[in-house]
Formats: C-alpha cells, structure tokens, sequence
C-alpha cells in the first residue's frame, strides 16, 4: 500500500523516526490487534494503537458505561453512560482517527468462541479484571501460537508483560503463574480501589510493546516483568522464564484444551 497525503500528515512524526518510517507506518496500517475489554487498560490500549493507525483493532466487552467508570476508562464520557462500552469504545476510535477499522463485540470470551475470535488477528492484548480470563486468553494464545501482552493493575501497582509461550525458550502466563488463586483470595478492583491514572501508564506500556512488536524494533518484554509502583515512581524487572514443569507449554503438557474456570475469583 501507499500512504495518502492525509495519512503522511497524520502520521509525519512517526515517519521522520528512522525505525519506523514510511514502511513501518504501512506495518501498522496492515497490522490487527484484538483487545480484550473497553475498560481502564483497553482504553489507553485502543486509543494509541487507533491514534498509531494500527489499521484493524478488535474490541470485546460485555457491560455498559457506568459512572464509576469514568475515574479511569478514558474512551467513555459522561454522554455514554449506560451505552454499551464496545459501542462508546467505536465512536471514540473513529473521531480519533476514521482511518481504523475497529470490529466491536458485545459479550464474554470464553473457552467456546475465544479461538474463532482471535484467530485472525496478529496481537492479543489482555485488558481484563479476574484470573479466569487472564488463564483462558493465554491458553487459546498458546494454542493459536499469538504473541499476548498481559497488563494487571491493582490499588497502586501495575504489571505487563509481554508472553510468547509457543516460541523457543520463552514463557507463558501459568510459567509465572500455574493455577488461579483460590476463589475470593483476591479483592477486586471495587473492594480493593485501583488509582485511576494508574490504568493509563500500564495500558500504555501494553500499546507500546505492541507497536515494537509489529515493527520488530526494540528489546521485547518477554522473559521479563516490569512492576510499577505508582506512590513510590518505582520500576522493579524481574526475569521470568519457561518453567519446565509447565502444564500447559512444558515438555509434558497435561492441559491440552481450554478450560473454563468458574468466574468467582472476583466479586
């Protein structure tokens, strides 16, 4: 493809960098990225990659904008409260920048439509709140051999990560951790509290691994976790790596489908 005239404008401070120029913008535009979740991380996740010209970013959700909401889930406003989110999410996107092609669904993933939906696209990025999905989009990514960026906020820290579980030595999300937590052991968001703009630096940091990710250009966060502590502007890395007793990319694997686990670790 050729970028117009409009598109060169657009995007002209990326362009003028020489790891992305002109060709590297054509790689965004071709690229398709699937967000799971229109709330706190896959909001700053879709308006950068929109705002980049990642050219086709599909978004699920199943709930409706809610006031409380809006602490933190910058693709809604006060005029889309009670509006399906996917919907708020589209109309953003496309002010943002029409030349996005944005597929919207309203519903849940779960271990029956996961692979048919993310089968086409190139990224997955895991935007949502409890443990069962978290395990569920690693394993169909796993499967479909999908390069996923994890991102998780709680109170005043964040995490990414970026999980290549199918590639060489790398690991995946049950290689940090092999099992959800036990139901109810960990609060959620709205019994615990989550710092608003905290969704933004971690989401953001999803959108930035990637664009390095479709333009191969960088170092990647895979083999790496980076924790963000909001109240002390502190980064910690800490190195992850194939756990060889993984059950699900280990020599011996003993998960071989997906499962679906009861949707109770959150309440």
């Amino acid at each position: 493809m050729s970028l117009t005239d409009s598109q060169i404008e657009r995007y002209s401070r990326h362009i003028i960098l020489p790891e992305i120029g002109g060709k590297g913008q054509e790689k965004l535009f071709k690229a398709r990225v699937f967000c799971v979740g229109a709330g706190g991380l896959g909001s700053p996740v879709a308006l950068y990659l929109a705002a980049a010209g990642v050219g086709t970013i599909g978004i699920i959700d199943n709930d409706t904008v809610d006031l409380s909401n809006l602490q933190r889930q910058i693709l809604h406003s006060t005029k889309t409260i009670d509006v399906h989110k996917v919907d708020s999410a589209m109309a953003t996107l496309k002010a943002l920048n029409p030349d996005v092609t944005i597929n919207p669904i309203r519903g849940r993933i779960s271990s029956e439509n996961i692979l048919e939906l993310i089968k086409d696209y190139d990224i997955i990025l895991d935007g949502s709140d409890n443990f069962p999905t978290r395990f569920l989009i690693n394993d169909a990514c796993f499967f479909l051999k999908k390069t996923l960026i994890s991102g998780s906020i709680f109170r005043f820290e964040g995490q990414v990560t970026t999980l290549k579980g199918h590639v060489g030595d790398n690991p995946c999300y049950r290689c940090l951790y092999p099992e959800p937590p036990p139901a109810g052991m960990i609060p959620s968001c709205q019994e615990a509290g989550v710092l608003g703009v905290l969704a933004g630096t971690i989401g953001i940091l999803q959108a930035t691994e990637a664009i390095k990710e479709i333009l191969g250009i960088g170092e990647s966060l895979s083999k790496r976790l980076s924790i963000y502590d909001a109240l002390d502007m502190d980064f910690r890395e800490v190195k992850t790596k194939k756990d060889p007793k993984c059950v699900l990319c280990g020599p011996n694997p003993r998960i071989t489908k997906l499962i679906d686990y009861e949707q109770s670790c959150t309440i």
